[in-house]
């Protein structure tokens, strides 16, 4: 048998074997990561449970800034300025977004996210004259990646990439299935979303979207969407905010003035090619306000559905050719599996 005839059956052989066939079993995956629930499900002959903790495993080390060993808290402490590809991704896309919102989006905001008692044990404590400074601090136009090195024009400059790196996990356990031959998929970690192919039903997955309510209840299903390619983040001041003076205000916090945005949205849902661009631009929706967070997602080709304060429920176009059915139907917040 000569070479040809070799690789002939080699490559045969790949394509009858390997990845993972239209009549593999649908398998589902729960559990918890990043303090929040996961749930996955995928067609495949192999279980790949094993390799979706690697992942979750992975992006933890890298980008969480709850683990003091990871890359990220390390940077934020000086105790290093290296970077590995994880935070060279999800920096260079807050890079993009950065620009394209004129500043709207900006993952530099730690200390303000603290000093507004958002962070992990602490409480309110800003005031205007400690904003002021806290500013200085903010800005990743501040900082720059040289090869494998952050450089940063203040030391005390400090990362938190809560805004999109829960949609880039998302990203790279599709990345990761993809890889191993699975054509049929749904990811969802702590409702945000990315999809490939057919339910089990063999039909586009299904997605409900919740309207919001300030009680911390689910509420009921606003919208429902179809799609067989994507991904899905909803971002919201609904259920994350704190009373103060009789007043409320949400866990977004504007870069430009340093305190919790005033906008009309409370509730913003991108549809996009990924899941971490879709959830970095939610974020920038509930900053800009209603108006400018549409003509931002149809300039960038992003799909968007806005609930403001009164209600209303507004989209552009790309959304709403997605919106085959209206009303309840989807469990809210989640997928249809069948």
């Amino acid at each position: 048998m000569n070479f040809k005839n070799i690789l002939y059956y080699i490559i045969a052989a790949s394509i009858m074997f390997g990845g993972c066939s239209h009549t593999a079993p649908y398998r589902h995956e729960d559990g918890m990561a990043w303090n929040t629930l996961y749930h996955i499900t995928y067609q495949c002959e192999e279980d790949l449970g094993d390799s979706i903790i690697l992942v979750l495993n992975e992006i933890d080390r890298s980008l969480s800034p709850f683990n003091d060993g990871s890359v990220v808290a390390r940077i934020n402490r000086n105790l290093s300025d290296s970077v590995d590809s994880h935070f060279t991704r999800v920096y260079e896309e807050s890079r993009r977004i950065n620009r394209e919102s004129e500043g709207a989006f900006d993952p530099t905001l730690a200390p303000l996210i603290r000093a507004w008692g958002f962070g992990e044990g602490h409480k309110v404590s800003a005031d205007t004259l400690r904003l002021d400074s806290l500013l200085q601090l903010v800005g990743i136009a501040r900082t720059e990646i040289s090869g494998t090195r952050l450089i940063k024009e203040n030391p005390p400059i400090e990362f938190n990439f809560s805004a999109l790196a829960k949609g880039y996990g998302v990203d790279c356990i599709a990345e990761m299935l993809q890889n191993n031959g699975v054509a049929n998929y749904l990811v969802e970690v702590g409702g945000e979303i990315r999809l490939a192919g057919v339910n089990e039903s063999g039909k586009p997955w299904t997605v409900g979207i919740d309207r919001p309510e300030f009680d911390s209840k689910p509420g009921e299903t606003v919208e429902k969407i179809s799609l067989s390619e994507g991904a899905i983040a909803t971002s919201g001041n609904y259920r994350n905010f704190h009373e103060k003076e009789g007043g409320r205000f949400g866990h977004t916090i504007s870069p430009v003035t340093g305190r919790p945005v005033e906008s009309d949205v409370i509730s913003a849902t991108v549809i996009a090619p990924t899941c971490m661009e879709a959830d970095a631009l939610a974020t920038c929706c509930m900053v800009v306000g209603s108006e400018a967070a549409l003509n931002l997602c149809t300039r960038l080709r992003a799909a968007v559905m806005l609930i403001k304060a009164d209600m209303e429920v507004v989209s552009n176009p790309a959304f709403r050719a997605f919106t085959g059915v209206n009303g309840p139907g989807a469990e809210p917040g989640t997928a249809d599996r069948d």
